[in-house]
């Protein structure tokens, strides 16, 4: 297999894992204010592809953040206790848009590197055919 073939599978891997995260990133976002709600992180990871002979990311299980729930008083809630308390969301936006920032960037960077690799390979192909 060909390096231009390596660098587009590498980096096609990256672009799908971006995609991945940032899908989490805005379930996180949309359930900020969900009761119960706990916020989802996504892993990367390298796997081998022995087809291609080269390492390319991939996304590992989806985690889920175990930190507590935070305790919200509103005692004319629905889900509110005896107490007029209900479990919150640990979704964080600041960090959630930090995340979604990130993972844009990445995608984009990894979309200009996709984006090369082809041209560098047409190219090649026209300086072939001459």
């Amino acid at each position: 297999m060909s390096e231009f073939s390596k660098s587009l599978a590498v980096t096609a891997s990256a672009l799908n894992a971006q995609a991945t995260r940032l899908r989490h990133v805005s379930e996180n976002i949309s359930n900020a204010d969900t009761p119960g709600y706990r916020r989802k992180t996504v892993p990367f990871e390298t796997a081998h592809d022995r087809d291609q002979g080269t390492d390319l990311v991939r996304t590992g299980r989806v985690k889920v953040d175990r930190r507590d729930l935070p305790e919200i008083y509103d005692p004319s809630h629905p889900m509110a206790d005896e107490t007029g308390h209900y479990k919150g969301s640990n979704v964080d936006l600041m960090i959630e848009i930090a995340d979604a920032r990130e993972a844009q960037r990445s995608y984009e960077a990894n979309l200009k590197l996709f984006d090369q690799a082809r041209q560098m390979s047409s190219g090649l192909m026209d300086l072939l055919r001459k």
